[in-house]
């Protein structure tokens, strides 16, 4: 953490009562207050940092008298790592406080997690994903049916997406369009005076797709003004009523509330800079939060390694923008076969020929910095020189793109690189040609190797004398360098370093080995000890600093009207910056996908798609891509198919930890990479187009939120049940074990049984429930499979001793079902203490003897009225029976016999349902 900045406030008594005085918050806003070097939090806020970054309440301490206003320091560095962990992984909002006189605080920034604006910088612009806020307005009918409608923004390049659309009690297409997009914070229409129940559903679906949820008023939803505004923002001439998206009431509702939370119209730097677009859900496969889940496609807060999550495994991008825009691949997986084959060609390209993959990746594309946020700059007009040299070293290293790709002879696949990259980088270098020109006549470019961008001396006389100031001032600190390395016998090249620190200015840096030699002699002054060395000065040097200092800030005043001009012409070319991020981040996330395919423990293929609603699924040998990746583990294939007539459901029977969740997982992680472009992880591959993934698997987080986990396993399914299509794949990891056996099982088999009958869908469904199986009797499309458990040790005589005994975690899958339980087998292995094993055997044997005698039988069904017919029956002979024998001598033979002797005499008894179940026992 480094240490933490000392407390000190001026005016305690003063900035508690102003503190004291500040309006209430939410719990979910975080107030921080700008020190200069160093932040301050207070009061809740102070508890919340200290907990949140130290870990401990230990550093907090007590400004005033007792009780004294609860305070805690942080570092700017701390600052910044806590803006990361509040916005992005506990959904919070921030203000920062700054003052420009005696108790003249006010908030000049804030943030939340779908609006990153003012802290850019704070943040070094390293996002995983693109900051999504959206906005949300809904008309519930009566009926089952509900409009929604949404606008959402990513500030950073300066779009409105709207839709609207109808969907279904559950706002499956709603939760669809937030993983579609990556939200990160949502709008809410709040009325303090009704509980809305339709209100409280999208608040559930947006927490549990991760969004922050802000609530706002109604008026802030109203359509009044929005006409004028769109106008006055969108680049596009026309006004804004002519557009054919404002007919979407709700949709204008909506914008209009985003339009004001971000504060839009009260910064003219965004006028005429939008662009309006409307979003088409049913162009991107659609997914719910649970399969998100399943399917590991982001990183979790838990997951130790990269490759846990396909999002890690797959992002081997080089640019920031490539890393935002795989991201969004993965949650917007294509249903377009000619797109996403465009994709696949171009994957190839990069697969079969390894020079041009590698060269990209080592040589162009690492080069290249975040160019959405340098326009963004640039659009804010907060660019300075530095911003425009970077703009400028992007320009010149473009021809060596197109020399890259212009290499490339093979014709199959010279075409479709011209198409996606090779055309439209030529046509954005030759924009840039003239902000190459201008800025190699006006920047000095010489003196970037010192970290300095400063305008040509040459262009101005006043400029040109200081510069030959400036050099002799550097001569003379070289001098002096070259002199203190003879009196302190150290190597000037080596070992004793000359070096402009960006806080020191010019010092001289010792290796920390080396700095035994500067302690206790005269005219050597420390600095500063950091990781790199220890930082020191002579007074020869001090002198010549600041005399540098003051003749730099001379030169920057000087030259400040000539970087306005070249800044202001550099922005100019903000729309080429932006088109060109485009290209270049589909060119990083495709060599990634290259990358990937080629560097798996096995190299990934190419699959075939078939359009919507045609062709079957099939896989050979498949893997799963981020389990396969884990250092222990060897992982074992399977083959896979999907066929619509007789094999669209499949039942995986088979004991736990035997791989039924990774082999029915793998199949939606790799259904979703080949819709993405990817190529996959099999010897060979057809799939056809899914229309959505939708997957029930564990509910762990649920209880946390006050819902069981058979109830949010009902929720879940009745998702999916309202969600599937013909079209779709359902993945099911054990369904109706929150409830009783017979309960659970009954709903296990109506629901598959609405699947195969009412649906259609292709689907994976794991279950302990054997008697599922029972299914593929009645329909020809299901199919059983079971994974078969291998324990070595047990082919030599049963009886191998305990440790040369090994489970392999991943098995075969084969058809048929699993005609045996391992889960006894299992404890043993993790190492149970005897007694429980021994104990759970002869509890399993007793209750199989139970269920054998029964299937002797056969299973007898009685209805309520048939028992409590039996019943009665039963009774009036035990009666008679104790009537006849008591008192009479009867031996326990005799008493037997005379009771046989009444049951067979009674045809009411005999033919009673209940009685000849309780007789079989």
């Amino acid at each position: 953490m480094g240490s933490r900045p000392d407390l000190k406030v001026d005016d305690e008594v003063g900035f508690i009562r102003f503190f004291r005085g500040l309006p209430s918050k939410g719990d979910d806003t975080v107030r921080l207050f700008d020190r200069g070097d160093y932040y301050t939090a207070h009061g809740e806020d102070a508890l919340f940092v200290a907990r949140t970054v130290y870990r401990t309440t230990s550093v907090l301490r007590q400004l005033g008298r007792e009780p004294g206003l609860d305070s805690v320091t942080l570092s700017v560095t701390v600052f910044r790592n806590f803006l990361r962990e509040a916005l992005f992984r506990q959904g919070k909002r921030v203000e920062i406080w700054e003052t420009s006189g005696r108790m003249n605080w006010k908030v000049t920034k804030q943030a939340s997690p779908g609006n990153l604006q003012d802290i850019e910088d704070e943040l070094g612009g390293q996002l995983d994903s693109a900051p999504i806020i959206l906005a949300v307005k809904v008309s519930a009918k009566a009926s089952e049916a509900r409009n929604v409608g949404v606008c959402f923004a990513d500030a950073s390049v300066r779009e409105l997406g709207v839709s609207e659309f109808l969907d279904n009690d559950l706002y499956s297409n709603f939760e669809s369009l937030l993983i579609q997009l990556g939200v990160k914070e949502c709008l809410i229409q709040f009325d303090a005076s009704k509980k809305d129940v339709e209100l409280a559903k999208l608040r559930s679906i947006a927490d549990s797709c991760g969004c922050a949820v802000s609530e706002r008023s109604q008026a802030d939803f109203g359509t009044r003004d929005i006409e004028q505004d769109l106008t006055r923002l969108l680049r596009d001439e026309r006004a804004a009523g002519t557009l054919p998206q404002t007919d979407l009431k709700l949709a204008m509702g909506s914008a209009a509330a985003l339009i004001k939370y971000l504060g839009l119209m009260s910064d003219s730097s965004n006028f005429g800079q939008y662009q309006l677009y409307q979003h088409d859900l049913s162009q991107y496969m659609k997914l719910d939060a649970s399969a998100l889940k399943a399917l590991n496609l982001m990183p979790g807060p838990r997951d130790g390694s990269k490759t846990m999550s396909l999002y890690g495994l797959l992002n081997h991008c080089k640019t920031p923008v490539g890393s935002r825009l795989l991201a969004q691949w993965l949650k917007q997986p294509l249903m377009n076969v000619e797109e996403i084959e465009k994709r696949q060609q171009l994957v190839e390209a990069f697969v079969v020929d390894t020079e041009l993959r590698q060269t990209m990746q080592e040589e162009h594309l690492r080069s290249i910095p975040d160019l959405y946020r340098l326009a963004k700059k640039f659009q804010r007009k907060v660019a300075n020189l530095e911003d425009v040299v970077r703009a400028y070293q992007v320009a010149i290293r473009l021809p060596g793109f197109l020399g890259t790709l212009e290499a490339v002879m093979d014709e199959q696949y010279k075409d479709p690189l011209d198409a996606a990259y090779t055309s439209k980088i030529r046509e954005y270098s030759d924009s840039l040609a003239k902000l190459q020109e201008m800025v190699e006549t006006t920047v000095d470019l010489d003196a970037l190797d010192n970290h300095e961008f400063i305008i040509k001396p040459e262009f101005d006389e006043s400029l040109r004398v200081i510069r030959k100031r400036l050099d002799k001032l550097r001569h003379d600190m070289n001098v002096e360098h070259t002199r203190a390395g003879r009196d302190l016998n150290q190597d000037i090249d080596k070992k004793l370093f000359l070096e402009n620190h960006r806080v020191h200015g010019w010092c001289f840096r010792l290796t920390r080995n080396e700095s035994s030699c500067i302690r206790n002699k005269a005219g050597y002054s420390e600095i500063s000890t950091q990781k790199n060395g220890v930082y020191f000065t002579t007074s020869s040097l001090q002198a010549l600093r600041r005399d540098f200092d003051q003749l730099s800030s001379n030169y920057n005043r000087t030259q400040s009207g000539l970087v306005a001009e070249v800044v202001a012409v550099a922005s100019s070319y903000v729309p080429v910056l932006e088109k060109l991020a485009a290209v270049l981040a589909h060119l990083d996330v495709i060599v990634a996908f290259a990358h990937v395919a080629v560097h798996a423990p096995t190299a990934y293929v190419r699959p075939t798609m078939h359009p919507r609603g045609t062709g079957d699924t099939v896989l050979k040998e498949a893997r799963h891509p981020c389990m396969e990746m884990q250092d222990d583990i060897s992982f074992i294939t399977n083959d896979v198919e999907l066929r619509r007539d007789s094999s669209s459901f499949l039942i995986i029977t088979g004991p736990n930890m035997g791989g039924k969740s990774t082999y029915i997982r793998q199949i939606g992680v790799i259904a979703l990479m080949a819709q993405v472009g990817c190529f996959v992880p099999c010897s060979e591959a057809e799939l056809t187009i899914f229309d959505c993934i939708l997957a029930r698997v564990g509910a762990s987080d649920s209880q946390l939120k006050g819902v069981s986990t058979f109830m949010a396993e009902m929720l879940e399914t009745a998702n999916i049940l309202k969600s599937a299509t013909r079209e779709s794949l359902i993945v099911i990891d054990e369904l109706g074990r929150g409830t009783s056996t017979y309960d659970g099982f009954g709903l296990a088999w109506a629901i598959s049984e609405h699947i195969v009958k009412e649906i259609g869908a292709c689907a994976l469904f794991a279950t302990h429930f054997h008697e599922l199986t029972a299914l593929a009797d009645r329909y020809p499309q299901v199919k059983n499979l079971h994974v078969v458990a291998h324990i070595s040790g047990e082919d030599d005589g049963g009886s191998a001793r305990k440790k040369d005994r090994e489970v392999t975690l991943l098995y075969k899958v084969e058809p048929g079902v699993c005609d045996q339980s391992f889960g006894i087998h299992v404890a043993e292995l993790v190492r149970f203490p005897q007694k429980v094993v021994n104990m759970a055997k002869r509890k399993a044997d007793e209750l199989e003897d139970f269920s054998g005698k029964h299937e002797e039988v056969g299973p007898v069904q009685a209805s309520k009225e048939e028992v409590e017919e039996g019943s009665a029956a039963l009774k009036e002979v035990l009666v008679r029976w104790k009537r006849e024998t008591e008192g009479k001598g009867l031996s326990r033979e005799e008493q037997a016999e005379r009771m046989r002797e009444l049951v067979r005499a009674d045809e009411r008894l005999l033919r009673n349902p209940f009685f000849q179940s309780v007789k079989a026992l």
